[in-house]
Parts: C-alpha cells; structure tokens; sequence
C-alpha cells in the first residue's frame, strides 16, 4: 500500500519539481539578460520534458528498459493525440506555416529514425534488437542539430515575446533554492514512480512495457497537458502546439538518447506497433491541416484525436 501512496505522491513531486525548477532557472537566465525566445524555446520545452528524462535515466540504470521505452513512446502518442485533443477542444489551433513545414516533419523523421536504429542494430553483432549506446549517440547528434535550428530562430525572432507564463523576478539566493528543490523533487518523484511502476507490473502480472505506456506516460505528460491547455485558454496557440511537437522530438532525441548512451535498451519486436501509432499519429496531424478550417486544428479533428487515443488505449489493455 505504501508503494501505491508513494507512486502517486511521486507524480506530484514530478510536476511540481519541473515547475519550480523552471521557475528559477527562467529567473536566473533573466537576470543575465538571455531572451524571452530563448528561455522559452529552452528552458520552459525542457521543463515539461524533465519528469520523462527522470524516469527514463532511472529505469535505465536500474535496467529496466521496457519502462523508458513505453514511457517515451507512449507520452508522444499521449502529447499528439490525449493533449492536442483537449486543447483543440478549448480552442482550435491554427497552425503556423512554418510549424508544419518544418517542425512536424522533424519530429516525424525522429520517429523514424528510432524505428530504424531500434530495428537495424547497425554496430551491434548480436541477433537481438537493441538501442544501442552508439545509436544513442546517433539520437544526440540528431538532437544538437534540433538545438541548432531553435538557436536560429530565436536569433531570427529575438524581438518576439514569448507569454505562456509570467516570470517573476527572484534574488539569486531564491532562484537557486527553487533550482535545488526542483532537482531534487523531480529526483526523488522519479524514483518512487518508477519503483512503483515495477512493483505494480509484477503484481499484476502486467508487462513493464504497458504501464509505460499507459500510466506512466499519461503521468509525465501532465506538464505538456497544463501547458497547452492554459496557453490555448490564453488563446496563445504557438505556445500550445509548439510545446507539444518540440517535446516529442526532445522525448526521442534528447531522453531517448540520453538513455540508450547509460544503457543499451533491448528493444522488444512488439513495440514495432507503438513506433507505428507515432508514425500516424504525426502523419494525421500533418492532414487535419487542410481537413480543418483555416489550416486549424479544430474541435472536430480534436474529439477525432481522443477517440483514436481511447481506441489505442483499449488496444494496450487488450495486447496486455
């Protein structure tokens, strides 16, 4: 029962140690004068993205690799699908020219790329399929590219503002408390979650692979959830969408490869149909372009995206 009432206290600690810990870093990077695009591009994408980094390092270096596997793949299928959905049903989400030729595609492309790295074991000698840590890196430096084409824009845009949250000023001293608070929130919340993520797919005779993607990915997800939906009640829809789309391609690069390189994730051949629903579910954001009005992701493309999410859902507890 313990185990229980922490796993859910670790999910508090999670979102609440990735808010404060954005909220000081925000603050500091202020102080030293870096831009709104920047720190939002940066530092508030990563905020979101942190609970899932924690969870995934941990789970690799307890080597349970299934779990950061199901808990990467299934938060992108929960951001594209649960999150898009629910804003597009506050708001409908016109989406940015540049955002569809650009942004989405790459985030598609990383799908792929994990698909291929995850299927090909290139460097390896071993029949198993496996992330290596060489594929690891391969996700990095796909990553450091993503980073430099966001660098590019914030110079492009560095007069734009970015408003999904006010940042308030904070002394030095009170900044780098939130900094250490937040880190250690998001340590400890990531621990009791992935212990307890263990604990209940040995009791119930569940895959760790499924509460991954089910429990656990829809957990981690809840900062890109509060994110989006505020920012589409503020009617700041680049905020809301971008978010979402940035995260995943941080999820696949960033957390994935950063995962991969503490250690080598074997890769179960049925999770071929997690990579599958990413793939589509980013193809069929691309298409509710034109299907919706004025380019726009609207309240029909998003009670569409939450059946295929419940669909999918069903279809995980039916796989087990």
């Amino acid at each position: 029962m313990l185990l229980y009432f922490l796993f859910v206290v670790g999910f508090v600690l999670l979102i609440k140690g990735a808010d404060i810990l954005v909220s000081g870093s925000t603050s500091i990077a202020k102080r030293f004068g870096i831009s709104d695009m920047v720190v939002g591009l940066t530092i508030v994408s990563f905020g979101t993205s942190l609970p899932e980094l924690i969870i995934n390092i941990l789970s690799s270096m307890q080597g349970q690799s299934e779990l950061a596997i199901g808990n990467v793949f299934g938060s992108n299928v929960a951001n594209l699908l649960l999150i898009l959905g629910i804003t597009a049903l506050i708001c409908p989400l016109p989406i940015k020219r540049n955002t569809i030729l650009t942004e989405i595609p790459f985030s598609l492309i990383a799908t792929l790329l994990v698909g291929f790295l995850a299927n090909a074991t290139i460097f390896g000698k071993k029949s198993d399929l496996y992330i290596s840590r060489i594929d690891g890196a391969i996700l990095l430096f796909f990553f450091m590219l993503f980073m430099a084409y966001i660098y590019n824009i914030a110079k492009t845009n560095k007069d734009e503002i970015i408003e999904e949250e006010e940042v308030h000023d904070m002394s030095i001293p009170k900044a780098t408390l939130f900094i250490v608070l937040g880190a250690a929130g998001l340590f400890l919340g990531g621990k009791w979650v992935v212990d307890g993520a263990v604990y209940m797919a040995s009791s119930f005779g569940l895959s760790e692979s499924f509460i991954g993607l089910t429990v656990v990915a829809i957990g981690t997800s809840l900062p890109e959830l509060v994110t989006s939906a505020m920012a589409a009640y503020r009617r700041n829809i680049d905020i809301a969408v971008g978010n979402v789309v940035g995260s995943n391609i941080f999820n696949l690069l960033w957390i994935l490869g950063i995962s991969a390189v503490i250690h080598p994730l074997p890769f179960d051949v049925v999770s071929n149909s997690d990579v599958v629903m990413m793939i589509f579910a980013s193809t069929l954001l691309i298409l509710a372009m034109p299907i919706g009005i004025k380019n726009a992701i609207d309240r029909y493309n998003g009670t569409f995206f939450l059946l295929i999410y419940i669909a999918y859902i069903s279809f995980l507890v039916w796989r087990g």
